[in-house]
């Protein structure tokens, strides 16, 4: 299937590591000019160096999404021409929701909604004039099922689906698409801390919470960051133009509602 992606540009947020350089890696393999954009310089020059590239244009941008004034300053600073918008943030740290902090909810829905919120706000009238617009939110499989001992991420995510569901209604008619992905346990850094925070709370073995979190999913295992990005890649093509405001599991079988 040819997803028609070349001189299509794309901003790949949280693309050093994970499911974000999976994804920036296979826009750029499907034709596309990447931007990416993170915090840490020397990872995203990393990352810069094994785009594949055939005649394309890559680019890296650096910010701290828990400061979205910088970030306002990075993108006005910019070309904001870009066809393809990847919202993609590390989520907050687990635990019982009982004992979470004011300032983890306030901290999580900077990092996760103001700045997808400011940076529609950048990209949409470029997508406007070009009739065309991608953008997905990778976010998580909590917004259908509550994940135990995610309290933070649960809250955070579920408001992020409301407002991309907004988004999407308001946006489609200018041939703009807004949908998320919502991926299982795959196999990241972030799932490496989740699993050593349980290994660390109830006394099992690292292995014993990886084996249990593999068995709660029908396919018995963990995702790989690449096939997550297939799905991600997948929506910012002109093939689904015709999708727009839903949620994809991206998670073998492991969310119980339809």
């Amino acid at each position: 299937m040819n997803l028609n992606l070349k001189n299509k540009n794309a901003l790949v947020c949280g693309s050093t590591q994970g499911i974000g350089k999976a994804t920036a890696i296979l826009l750029a393999e499907e034709g596309a000019n990447v931007t990416l954009i993170a915090r840490n310089e020397t990872k995203l020059k990393e990352v810069l160096s094994v785009l594949p590239s055939n005649n394309q244009h890559h680019n890296y941008l650096v910010a701290d999404f828990s400061k979205p004034n910088q970030l306002k300053d990075v993108l006005e600073s910019t070309s904001l021409n870009f066809h393809v918008l990847i919202n993609n943030t590390g989520g907050p740290a687990g635990g019982p929701i009982f004992n979470a902090k004011i300032e983890e909810f306030e901290n999580a829905f900077t990092q996760h909604l103001k700045c997808n919120h400011i940076l529609v706000q950048s990209l949409v009238p470029f997508m406007k004039e070009e009739c065309f617009g991608r953008i997905v939110n990778v976010i998580s499989t909590s917004v259908k099922q509550p994940l135990d001992g995610l309290g933070v991420s649960n809250t955070i995510r579920g408001a992020v689906a409301s407002w991309s569901k907004t988004m999407a209604n308001e946006l489609g008619q200018f041939g703009i698409t807004v949908n998320n992905v919502l991926p299982g346990a795959t196999n990241t850094e972030r799932l490496n801390e989740i699993i050593k925070n349980k290994a660390n709370k109830s006394g099992l073995t690292v292995d014993e919470v990886a084996t249990n979190m593999k068995n709660s999913s029908p396919a018995k295992r963990f995702a790989k960051p690449e096939e997550i990005a297939a799905a991600i890649v997948f929506l910012t093509s002109e093939n689904a133009s015709f999708i727009n405001g839903i949620n994809v599991p991206v998670d073998g079988g492991r969310t119980k509602s339809l």
